[in-house]
């Protein structure tokens, strides 16, 4: 049999001896010691020839090899034989352990690969943001803005919708706070309901966004009169 040398970095004996049963083209379950030792040492001496270095576990391989088929070739009694363990046995349970870690190790590269795609960073600490001061008035509170706004939704639901063609239109909080604050500089002070011309997701997301950011900078008042009464929009100089 032609050996063809190639320069492969291999982990460890094992690994040699997996590669050579692959390029033999043979199962794990079917190798011959004195063939796959043959092949071993042959593989051995080529990487001696082109002054690589070979670890003491390849040598300690290849050793535990030529006993192997020593005792394969030697003749034995019938009680020798049946007494006797194949050594192929050891060899082979050896192979499919370190196949078997391979295969797991594979999957780990891979996933260590995927993950280092993403990147992630620890929670950040919010607390210089928060205003333990900062409230809309002494009696309205975020939930009942937030009922508000239930309501609304509601009284979408009752609306029939008109066989009209849409355009879409992008609002952002910046421009639908002009608008707000401009209405309050007309009226003085607007419903919480007149707001809201359409019931488009967008523009009702805006405007109630657009509601809140006012009222934390405060540039407008928001009362309500009684509990979930109607709620008000003043201007700041009301």
């Amino acid at each position: 049999m032609e050996y063809t040398f190639k320069t492969v970095e291999f982990e460890g004996p094992l690994d040699l001896l997996l590669h050579l049963i692959k390029e033999a083209n043979i199962d794990i379950f079917e190798i011959k010691i004195s063939e796959i030792t043959d092949q071993y040492l042959a593989y051995i001496t080529k990487m001696e020839q082109l002054d690589l270095n070979v670890d003491s576990e390849y040598l300690v391989m290849a050793a535990d090899l030529i006993e192997m088929k020593s005792k394969e070739l030697l003749p034995q009694t019938e009680e020798e034989t049946e007494e006797e363990e194949d050594p192929r046995n050891e060899l082979i349970n050896r192979l499919i352990e370190y196949q078997k870690y391979k295969e797991v190790t594979g999957k780990l590269k891979e996933l260590e690969e995927e993950r280092s795609e993403f990147y992630s960073k620890v929670p950040s600490v919010l607390d210089e943001f928060k205003d333990d001061n900062l409230k809309i008035n002494e009696d309205l509170t975020l939930e009942d803005i937030i009922k508000a706004f239930a309501n609304l939704k509601e009284k979408q639901i009752l609306e029939k919708p008109l066989n009209t063609v849409v355009t879409k239109k992008e609002y952002s909080v910046h421009a639908r706070s002009k608008e707000i604050l401009n209405k309050l500089k007309n009226k003085k002070q607007i419903n919480f309901d007149e707001l809201f011309e359409t019931f488009t997701k967008d523009y009702v997301v805006v405007t109630f966004l657009s509601i809140l950011d006012l009222a934390k900078k405060q540039s407008i008042t928001i009362k309500q009169e009684r509990n979930l009464g109607n709620i008000t929009l003043l201007a700041k100089d009301v």
